[in-house]
């Protein structure tokens, strides 16, 4: 354990802590002092099998370095087992003061492909699980005056990532709900803030490499610039315990993006170009004064060919 405990008293859940960016995060909160509910569903990136064996392996590394946790293995992805999850925070250790909502599921298919309920059951993972562990977590942390929530986020929900329309889906819907918590809950002493991470070694994008590397040649390249670009999970695990602590209370409703040394924020508000005009704005009109304009995405554009 380390010396100096800056989150000494506070209770900490994580969910999906037993494996990547979340066992990192469980481990640098118990390493600063916090007492730490490891919830992991196990199983499968698709949600098959759960086992309890990654959530408990994480709380027997906290344990031994002298530290106190306890092990969840619910799902998020209903209400009543998010309310087991805060309810094992309550029970154990009579407090909750940190929650980092990092739970959830992939899938990878075509959007044509996609597996209706398979989609469903990703997308409740994230945006369902998110909003469920925030919900239940809520009324304590309101009635205590003080919370720190930290949502793990992704490109794929700003910029989409091919193949990826679930994930895609429920992420994106998680920077929504991030803003939306922070106004909600800021006025009570409580930050709900995001992590967006660049390209981080788990199971999730090693599974993406081995994909690219399928592909042929292109994927090749591809899968090597992804291994390239790698930051470990403890990275990011770092960021998110900073956002835990009771200095960081000056953020909130904020979008950290994490690139190995770099660090930055996002602003939504941005407006990357724009142009004015008189009048209605007709077909014509529009194909006028955008002309100049440079598109953004990424996709491939129909060339009417």
């Amino acid at each position: 354990m380390l010396v100096s405990q800056p989150l000494e008293g506070r209770v900490a859940i994580v969910t999906g802590a037993g494996r990547g960016i979340g066992r990192a995060t469980a481990l640098a909160l118990a390493g600063r002092g916090a007492r730490v509910v490891v919830n992991d569903l196990g199983g499968s990136l698709q949600g098959d099998a759960p086992d309890a064996t990654p959530a408990a392996s994480v709380v027997e590394e906290i344990c031994a370095a002298g530290g106190e946790s306890v092990a969840n293995a619910d799902s998020v992805a209903t209400w009543s087992s998010a309310q087991r999850i805060i309810e094992t925070a309550l029970d154990t250790f009579g407090r909750l003061d940190l929650l980092v909502n990092n739970a959830g599921l992939s899938a990878s298919a075509p959007i044509w492909d996609h597996d209706p309920e398979l989609f469903e059951r990703v997308v409740a993972s994230h945006l369902h699980g998110t909003f469920y562990c925030l919900r239940a977590a809520a009324p304590h942390m309101k009635d205590a005056g003080y919370g720190r929530i930290v949502n793990v986020v992704s490109r794929a929900g700003l910029l989409g990532v091919p193949g990826q329309a679930a994930y895609g889906a429920g992420k994106g819907g998680v920077f929504g709900l991030t803003n939306v918590a922070s106004r909600d809950l800021g006025e009570f002493g409580i930050t709900v803030n995001a992590v967006n991470p660049a390209a981080t070694e788990t199971r999730m994008v090693t599974g993406a490499i081995e994909r690219f590397r399928e592909q042929g040649p292109d994927g090749d390249n591809m899968a090597a610039g992804l291994v390239a670009a790698l930051q470990p999970p403890e990275n990011i695990a770092r960021l998110i315990a900073s956002l835990c602590h009771e200095e960081a209370g000056r953020w909130n409703g904020e979008i950290f993006y994490l690139e190995k040394d770099r660090v930055g924020l996002f602003d939504p508000l941005a407006v990357a170009q724009d142009a004015t005009h008189e009048g209605e704005w007709t077909i014509d009109e529009f194909l006028r004064v955008t002309a100049t304009f440079e598109p953004h995405a990424q996709g491939v554009i129909y060339s009417g060919d």
